[in-house]
């Protein structure tokens, strides 16, 4: 109930923006990981065809935030939203309707871009249409994302009974709705100017050592956050030996978000600084990690019901701990993002800043990736949850020392809504 509250008491183009993360999340989910099945199954292409149209995909989102971000600066923040979910209506809609190769990569570019575009767009916008309220926005950004993420893969499962095209068109749906929706709600705003040229803006940017230093320090984070989708799955399989134990993971972490970010975020705001809570969230996500490596050696699998529950409990912890530490970190880093520079350079410093997170988790997965087949290989099951105990204790570290040093904002910066 407070959370609906807190929800009404913000304008209508928040509000829009909230039910546009979920729309966009549960759209993304019920599509992309069945993407790969449909075309190694469906339509028989190799692995290395896969992972050209599915790499594609990623590489024209994770190496355009940059250009996303400053097109929302210099064009408005409206604008580039609307584009990029039409541009991933368009793209999804091709997933649909085409099989031959030169389609599907069209259709991995689009989709693509259109990340590139909205992702930095629609943080821009929140964060210079919240005003003081930031920290709260995102964290009720975040309660809308996570639930999209859950929606979607239950949603496309069940579409998938029909056949992928209609998961694909389903999605495209989703995503045509969004932007009628934000063409008719999202105010336009006057577009201030940044004074300098577009190479000028990214100079700035990029030379802005003291905001490189604090992307650079959330490395772990992203690391961590996406092991809800690799390592924690995977340990939770091991550990119980039921396929269902992931989806059972994704649940109680959803339903602990609805309940628990918003209050959270509320209980942190005015308690301390904000690099106290992000170290404070950081260190308890990598500290998540050591509940599940008293089941992870497991051989082989449980002695009836009990066991299973018995080893299912501390995969549960440690995903409760890593919700609960992204729920202290991930509003105020959002919130504290604009205060590194110019509000005319929002935008800019989204992307910048998405850029290195998307690198980050490329890189941070590869590890984790490669310490689970060495641990397998070598009989160490516990390396790849060393390896993020690792990733979160020194990015917990890092955000400290930049603190000490005084390198981050000392208070979120209140801007004006100039988008």
């Amino acid at each position: 109930m407070k959370t609906w509250h807190e929800i009404r008491g913000f304008p209508l183009a928040i509000r829009l923006l909230l039910v546009n993360q979920l729309g966009v999340n549960t759209g993304f989910y019920l599509l992309v990981p069945y993407l790969a099945l449909h075309l190694s199954e469906d339509l028989g292409m190799s692995a290395a065809v896969v992972g050209i149209v599915l790499g594609v995909r990623n590489l024209s989102q994770q190496g355009l935030f940059l250009i996303g971000g400053t097109a929302s600066d210099r064009l408005g923040a409206r604008g580039v939203i609307i584009a990029g979910c039409a541009l991933r209506t368009v793209g999804f809609g091709l997933f649909a309707l085409g099989d031959g190769l030169p389609v599907l990569l069209a259709a991995s570019v689009l989709s693509g871009l259109a990340g590139a575009l909205f992702n930095p767009a629609v943080r821009a916008y929140l964060a210079l249409e919240a005003g003081e309220r930031k920290a709260e926005a995102f964290a009720l950004f975040n309660v809308f994302a996570t639930t999209g993420a859950l929606i979607g893969p239950l949603l496309g499962s069940a579409l998938l009974l029909v056949d992928f095209r209609a998961s694909a068109l389903t999605a495209a749906g989703i995503f045509a709705v969004l932007t009628v929706a934000q063409a008719l709600v999202l105010p336009a705003r006057q577009v201030a100017s940044t004074g300098n040229s577009v190479v000028a803006d990214w100079r700035e940017v990029i030379g802005n050592r003291g905001f490189l230093a604090f992307a650079l320090a959330m490395v772990g984070m992203f690391t961590m956050e996406n092991q809800l989708y690799l390592l924690l799955p995977d340990g939770a399989r091991r550990a119980t030996g039921w396929e269902g134990a992931a989806g059972l993971v994704f649940l109680i972490g959803t339903l602990t978000n609805l309940w628990l970010q918003l209050r959270v975020t509320r209980a942190l705001k005015e308690r301390g600084s904000r690099a106290r809570w992000i170290s404070a969230g950081l260190a308890l996500m990598g500290l998540s990690f050591v509940p599940p490596m008293a089941v992870t050696g497991y051989g082989t699998g449980p002695d009836g019901l009990a066991d299973a529950v018995l080893r299912t409990l501390p995969v549960v912890a440690g995903a409760l701990l890593l919700y609960l530490g992204v729920m202290m970190a991930q509003p105020f880093v959002m919130e504290l993002i604009p205060g590194f520079g110019r509000p005319e350079l929002t935008g800019t410093y989204f992307g910048l800043f998405y850029v290195v997170s998307g690198i980050a988790a490329a890189v941070g997965n590869t590890i984790v990736g490669w310490a689970m087949d060495a641990g397998e290989r070598t009989d160490a099951p516990w390396l790849p949850w060393a390896c993020c105990l690792t990733f979160g204790l020194a990015s917990a570290a890092g955000v400290a020392w930049l603190h000490r040093r005084r390198v981050l904002p000392a208070r979120p910066a209140t801007v004006p809504a100039t988008v």
